[in-house]
């Protein structure tokens, strides 16, 4: 625990956080993330936040040493895509019980279920993550691990990260750190070239990283490692070797990418794939990092001969949409690089931005959407259900993009929306992807269902006076009966 919490220190008082280097040494200490409300998920937890890092690793085996529920449904928690093995997505638990912990049987459950997995699938590693309930009762998971290692003849890493000790963005780092501890370096590959780098912070949603890649391949750059979008075990333990690197989501392992640095000299900046000016500039970039580290200059020239021809043909589709969606108002409750990488995004084909999140944005981020927007009017930290309801009842939006967990609120105002988050089912990056972004957003807008649901309810509206009928022997029957038993007349009926 000691060692943990010394790791946790470090993290907090990262230096390449431009906001950490702005506090003085006692605030540095304190750290940068909330502590969590004891029974709030707060967005979620440290354990939450590691396992999202690591699990889009396809080939590793992730092994929850906890009670049955802290593992949650691994098939289908994010919609990072695999191009090969599925193993990341089968749940691997010790299914801990009471009388587990009070016999104290936790640490030898973790080794039985590490040798079933070996035995079973044959994986080229195995992640453990603790959670609350075996940090607390003092299970040694690196000594079991280390042990478990040695005796299978495979990496098994400890990935520290127990849900108690406080966000979901912590976690991040925490996985982060569990991978240049056990993971990379571990492995020198035989292949390293001038043009290998590494991407950092991508999860590959919805496959999106595939509409990148070919772009790298066409300019001869190797992804020696994208973590942890669609990664690979041996490629990870090989990352560092690459000769650049580039930062997605510098919230999440902005960590990651400093160490890197500092121990193997790999330099990164921190760009983005949403948008055509973003992923021309990210190509760019990527081509004058792997020249100063020694690459041959004649890459520059390939690189804007390439942007300038995807460039032309994704403006040539975008054309089509700019008549329908110039002028539209978009509100963006999202966060990271997302929220100024998108908006610089719509903002090129004309789409209006009235407001977005930065509720999970760095100093740095924040500081591009004032650039980008010209004023911090149309930021806010966090806006409560209740006002994100009443700014679009008001139609002061003419669609929202954000996660399923505001769905439905725009639902209720009666408002088009488009999940931007994990949970999508397209892919926004690069330049294909930003033509379907814009596909979608206009499908959306321009519905038909939303005219529909916008008209008065049939029951709000006054009916009209029908045209008296003459009515059946067996209407008038009945009326009959009812009058006996009411004490009434027909004609108190009135119309049927």
């Amino acid at each position: 625990m000691s060692s943990l919490r010394a790791k946790i220190q470090d993290v907090f008082n990262e230096p390449a956080c431009e906001q950490n280097r702005g506090k003085d040494a006692k605030a540095r200490k304190e750290g940068c993330s909330k502590p969590l409300t004891p029974g709030a998920t707060a967005g979620g937890c440290a354990f939450d936040g590691a396992k999202i890092v690591l699990q889009p690793i396809t080939d590793v085996a992730h092994l929850i040493h906890a009670p049955l529920a802290c593992e949650g449904n691994s098939w289908d928690n994010r919609g990072a895509a695999s191009s090969g093995p599925t193993l990341w997505r089968t749940s691997f638990t010790t299914d801990l019980t009471e009388l587990d912990v009070v016999m104290g049987q936790g640490e030898r459950k973790l080794f039985k279920a590490i040798r079933e997995i070996k035995e079973a699938y044959g994986p080229p590693a195995i992640f453990v993550y603790p959670t609350c309930v075996t940090a607390l009762i003092g299970d040694d998971i690196e000594a079991v691990c280390k042990r478990a290692a040695e005796k299978f003849g495979l990496p098994v890493v400890p990935v520290n990260a127990p849900g108690f000790v406080g966000s979901k963005n912590l976690g991040n780092k925490l996985a982060g750190e569990a991978l240049l501890d056990h993971v990379i370096g571990t492995v020198e590959p035989d292949d390293a070239g001038p043009y290998d780098i590494n991407i950092l912070g991508e999860f590959n949603l919805s496959g999106e990283f595939w509409l990148v890649k070919p772009l790298l391949d066409r300019l001869g750059i190797r992804v020696r490692a994208c973590i942890p979008g669609d990664a690979r075990y041996f490629d990870i333990a090989c990352a560092h070797r690459a000769r650049a690197a580039m930062m997605v989501c510098s919230t999440a392992l902005i960590n990651l990418a400093r160490k890197m640095e500092q121990r193997w000299d790999i330099p990164f900046f921190e760009g983005s794939f949403y948008g055509i000016t973003d992923t021309s500039e990210a190509l760019r970039q990527l081509s004058q990092l792997l020249v100063k580290k020694g690459a041959d200059p004649e890459i520059l020239g390939r690189t804007e001969a390439l942007i300038a021809e995807e460039e032309a043909i994704a403006w040539k589709k975008l054309a089509a949409y700019r008549p329908r969606l110039e002028g539209k108002r978009v509100l963006l409750n999202t966060g990271g690089v997302k929220s100024w990488s998108v908006v610089h995004a719509l903002m090129e084909i004309g789409i209006e931005i009235v407001g977005t999140s930065v509720k999970k944005s760095t100093v740095e981020d924040k500081e591009r959407i004032k650039h980008i927007l010209k004023d911090d009017n149309h930021m806010f930290e966090q806006m409560a259900p209740r006002e994100l309801y009443t700014m679009l009842s008001e139609h002061k939006a003419d669609i929202m993009l954000s996660g399923g967990r505001t769905q439905f609120i725009a639902l209720k105002a009666k408002t088009p929306w488009l999940d931007i988050n994990q949970e999508r089912q397209h892919p926004y990056a690069g330049y294909d992807g930003m033509v379907e972004l814009v596909r979608q957003i206009d499908l959306a807008i321009h519905n038909p269902i939303w005219c529909q649901v916008r008209e008065p309810a049939p029951w709000d509206c006054q009916p009209a006076v029908r045209e008296q009928l003459p009515r059946t022997k067996s209407e008038t029957a009945t009326l009959h009966v009812v009058q006996e038993f009411a004490g009434t007349t027909a004609d108190d009926f009135g119309e049927c």
